[in-house]
């Protein structure tokens, strides 16, 4: 098959995949992810990791595919911020292999990657990372804007949180971001928010999850996303969110909602870390139960009755660990 018959059969097969988002009728797209035999669910979150394994992305990635060994893996949940500086500059940048597929090799690892845009991304060409060429280059790789994972008693809801930060519409900002898909801020965000809205009021899991890119609460370098906090935040509340989680902050975190159930879990430490950049005062002390700077992921494993969240640093050790049950979780408030 010659260059130009592949680029055809590519580009087909990109209109096909986009057909097929724009017949749901404003539903999200979903994606099944079947329970293990014994009913549990369990997956990594990482994000803000793609520099070709500098600032120890390649470490990281290694204590990853041992976690993910361990814990029985099932799938990985990539919170944006996948390629740095700026993103991808097309369907065939390298950096997609030498950032994704050639660092994250271990046998766990080897599962499917369910990935939201960062800011980052939309600064290159966010169509590339969406793109099913990526696709075929590794199987791994599923990007969308926003979806959902159903995983029978979990069900991830991923939000594309980037168009919500007002700020990034400014010149002050300082960087141009790929709006191609976003001709009004406030449209795609009102839509956005009903898809979700009214895919969170359909769902009957026993889990219901959020993944978005920005923090919601953080006490690290960029702090509380006040568009989240007032426009999307309501949503979850309304209709029983246990977890919100997200990278951004190039740190492990752990926060606990003050008048409701949900806890705020970042997961952004994939490589560059800040290191220092840190302001405690943008939320109650007693609502933060955790807090690292540095490198590292975070692990996630469900059964219908309990839930278990784990954060490691570079080296694979245990920071923190959060247990609960769906009963103690909802009783608590």
């Amino acid at each position: 098959m010659d260059s130009r018959t592949t680029l055809i059969s590519a580009t087909a097969a990109s209109l096909c995949f986009l057909l097929c988002i724009c017949m749901t009728n404003g539903q999200l797209q979903r994606f099944i992810e079947p329970a293990k035999s014994d009913g549990s669910v369990s997956f990594i979150t990482i994000g803000d990791w793609g520099r070709r394994g500098d600032y120890n992305q390649s470490v990281v990635a290694y204590q990853m595919g041992r976690v993910g060994e361990k814990i029985g893996l099932d799938f990985v949940v990539s919170t944006g911020d996948n390629f740095y500086d700026n993103g991808l500059y097309s369907e065939h940048d390298p950096n997609f292999k030498e950032s994704f597929s050639n660092i994250y090799t271990a046998p766990s690892l080897q599962k499917q990657w369910y990935s939201v845009l960062g800011n980052h991304d939309y600064r290159g060409d966010a169509e590339a990372q969406l793109s099913y060429v990526l696709r075929e280059i590794d199987s791994r790789w599923i990007c969308l804007r926003s979806f959902i994972v159903d995983a029978e008693l979990v069900e991830i809801f991923f939000v594309d949180t980037t168009p919500f930060v007002k700020e990034y519409y400014t010149e002050e900002d300082g960087h141009t971001y790929d709006w191609r898909a976003v001709p009004s801020r406030n449209s795609y965000v009102k839509y956005l928010l009903r898809d979700v809205e009214a895919s969170l009021k359909r769902s009957k899991a026993t889990w219901k999850i959020v993944v978005g890119h920005h923090a919601m609460r953080s006490i690290g370098h960029h702090g509380n996303t006040v568009e989240l906090v007032e426009e999307l935040l309501p949503i979850m509340k309304e209709n029983g969110v246990d977890l919100y989680m997200n990278g951004h902050d190039h740190c492990l975190e752990h926060i606990s909602d003050e008048d409701s159930p949900i806890q705020f879990l970042t997961s952004g430490a994939g490589s560059k870390a800040w290191r220092g950049d840190v302001d405690p005062t943008t939320n109650n002390p007693k609502s933060v139960r955790f807090y690292y700077d540095g490198q590292g992921f975070m692990s996630a494993r469900f059964t219908h009755s309990d839930a278990e969240i784990v954060f490691y640093n570079v080296f694979g050790e245990v920071l923190h660990k959060w247990v609960t049950s769906k009963e103690l979780l909802h009783s608590s408030v």
